[in-house]
């Protein structure tokens, strides 16, 4: 379905259309010359994940044979909606990719909102951490460890404040695997890799003695504080970021990234650049990528090549994949990012 827009929101958006498209990176000799995204469609989650990484495999190995361990960072933006959440299949697809390349321990980790082990029982990933012993696979809650990395952030009020991300999530002898999930957002338009990145490493406190903290609310607060926050995130880790696997196979529409409405998109991508990966992701979904802005930013500073004319396509075109998913129904308040700052007086003094 395609999402419908007041005149005035697009009368609005058309008044912007000069600053955004062309869109061109303010510093594109620092982003990567050229990046590779594979994409690929078939009627097995599993195999997808597996087959996407396989495409790119070249660039993969040489990196993965100098770690000691692979993490593997799932998506539990909820513990009790599979269709949120990043699948047992999907992340199987991964291992079986990783089973004859890499001998150390896998460790599959996650930071939910909510309770990380209740989403591992809830989604089956128990059964899969039994299954899968002879690749050393674990599961931790990120939420659970003492390994803290502090970064400083905005607030609502544009203040810079410190949030705890999980350490881990940094260690230089890690291997990093997104499982992302291909999904709209109430907010931040949609969610892929870089968000599940970026929003599932700050963290909270865990048991009922403990006192209450949560550093999630300091990365998510308000509609361009939240793209700044997410773009200086992904700035702290991307240099510990390998690979991505976006599952598409099943994606959401409409009201995400919790409550949205399944899409039998029956697709995969993966690539070591997340940016551009997520750059065909919402090619793929029908998303116009001006509207993306911590993507933008991320590829302005050169974390990433968001350039689709410098994204090299392996296995399926866009144009034979790509449908429209519908937007959240707050689209048009999301997008207000985009146009002039009003909390704060232009001129003052």
């Amino acid at each position: 379905m395609q999402t419908t827009f007041s005149r005035r929101a697009m009368l609005q958006l058309t008044a912007l259309a000069p600053a955004l498209r062309p869109w061109r990176p303010l510093f594109a000799q620092t982003a990567p010359a050229r990046s590779t995204v594979s994409l690929v469609k078939g009627d097995s989650r599993r195999k997808n994940a597996t087959d996407a990484l396989l495409a790119i495999d070249e660039q993969l190995r040489p990196v993965l044979k100098a770690k000691k361990s692979v993490l593997i960072k799932t998506n539990f933006v909820s513990t009790t909606n599979q269709l949120a959440a990043s699948h047992t299949d999907a992340v199987h697809g991964i291992l079986d990719y990783l089973e004859p390349r890499f001998k150390g321990p896998v460790y599959i980790v996650e930071a939910s909102a909510g309770d990380t082990m209740d989403g591992y029982e809830q989604f089956g990933y128990t059964r899969l951490e039994a299954e899968r012993k002879q690749q050393k696979v674990k599961l931790i809650d990120l939420n659970r460890e003492e390994t803290i990395k502090t970064i400083p952030l905005i607030n609502y009020d544009l203040h810079a404040t410190p949030a705890r991300l999980a350490g881990r999530l940094f260690d230089p002898d890690a291997f990093v695997i997104c499982a992302a999930v291909m999904k709209t957002h109430n907010a931040m338009v949609a969610t892929l890799s870089v968000k599940n990145m970026a929003l599932g490493a700050p963290l909270h406190s865990v048991g009922r003695n403990a006192p209450r903290w949560n550093d999630k609310r300091v990365t998510h607060n308000g509609l361009r504080q939240t793209q700044y926050n997410i773009f200086l995130t992904a700035q702290a880790m991307a240099p510990h970021w390998h690979a991505t696997v976006i599952d598409g196979y099943e994606g959401m529409e409409g009201n995400g990234p919790s409550s949205g409405t399944p899409v039998p998109h029956r697709i995969a991508i993966a690539s070591r650049d997340f940016i551009a990966a997520d750059r065909v992701g919402v090619e793929c979904m029908g998303i116009d990528p001006a509207w993306m802005g911590y993507l933008r930013f991320c590829a302005d500073f050169g974390i990433g090549q968001y350039d689709l004319s410098k994204i090299d396509v392996r296995g399926e075109k866009i144009a034979a994949v790509a449908r429209k998913y519908q937007l959240h129904k707050d689209i048009e308040r999301q997008l207000e990012w985009m146009g002039p700052m009003k909390e704060i007086p232009p001129k003052v003094g």
